[in-house]
């Protein structure tokens, strides 16, 4: 599908509104994850890419998504830009995987370098701290750190992936030319943070756009629906189209976003995905009404 493309930010890249986000083939020892074996991760990952998405991201901490893109797209590596996150370890503990957050600049390193090694790439479009505090990338430098693999060519450009409240501070810094947010109809705390940051010319993207899949479906978080329910968001749905679709055409209709990284291991999920993406955002008067509407019932945006 001929996808559009918007600029992320500062980089000049140009991106698909939605992106593909590697966690779901983790792997079942990490963060309760799912088992996924090798024919499935390479079925998604060429789908991905046969889609016309042009965005995939990951993190060293995702379990064995890192290896997958390295042994399945690697030789398409001209068709997608790629992007990482660094700064948690990962600990065998037998029965599961522990990834606690660790920015020792020698483990940053080598860490690193393994993920290129998976990815079997020699560099990275976009290298993201994997979730810092503020203090920590202060006393840790983790601004130069970053800035020094740029000078080696292995980075082109660097982000972050952050929350509230640490992520007005990053916003606000002016070091960091991505920022990576979850955001929904469901979730809308960083709604004027997105805003923000993309004001101040740094490329925005989103996870969890479609409310991290309806209830039952792994990552749906029931108390997050139940704002749909009260808002009674299904009145708002075109004939024949689902929940998901219109929340990820919900998401697509802030003006601030770059891309939606959106993950699954299922490749009929993706062409959905992609699909709606294609229909485009959300009518003006629908888009308004829908926020209106989960304004009234909480779903509550932070002041930037």
């Amino acid at each position: 599908m001929n996808l559009p493309k918007r600029t992320l930010g500062r980089t000049g890249l140009e991106v698909t509104p939605i992106g593909f986000g590697s966690m779901e083939l983790r792997g079942d020892r990490v963060w309760s994850g799912r088992p996924v074996d090798d024919a499935e991760a390479g079925r998604v990952l060429n789908e991905v890419l046969d889609q016309g998405i042009n965005f995939v991201d990951t993190a060293y901490s995702y379990g064995i998504a890192e290896s997958m893109i390295g042994k399945h797209i690697a030789h398409r590596r001209g068709e997608y830009l790629l992007a990482t996150k660094c700064g948690r370890e990962v600990i065998d503990n037998g029965a599961y995987v522990d990834t606690p957050h660790c920015w020792d600049r020698r483990f940053l390193a080598e860490s690193f370098d393994e993920s290129l090694r998976r990815m079997k790439t020699d560099y990275v479009d976009l290298l993201q701290l994997h979730g810092p505090m503020p203090e920590e990338a202060e006393r840790e430098s983790l601004v130069a750190f970053l800035r020094g693999l740029q000078e080696t060519g292995k980075v082109r450009w660097i982000g972050i992936s952050s929350f509230l409240p640490a992520a007005p501070h990053f916003i606000r810094s002016g070091e960091f030319d991505t920022i990576q947010m979850p955001y929904s109809a469901l979730e809308r705390a960083h709604e004027a943070l997105i805003s923000e940051a993309a004001a101040q010319g740094a490329g925005v993207i989103v996870r969890g756009g479609v409310g991290r899949g309806e209830p039952g479906a792994g990552l749906g978080q029931q108390d997050q629906w139940a704002y749909w329910d009260k808002a009674r968001m299904d009145e708002l749905l075109a004939e024949g189209e689902s929940r998901t679709g219109f929340m990820l055409r919900f998401t697509l209709s802030h003006p601030a976003i770059s891309t939606i990284i959106i993950g699954t291991k299922n490749p009929a999920h993706l062409r959905e995905n992609v699909a709606q993406a294609g229909r485009g955002m959300l009518p003006p008067d629908v888009y308004e009404e829908a926020k209106r509407r989960l304004a009234a019932v909480g779903s509550e945006v932070a002041e930037a």
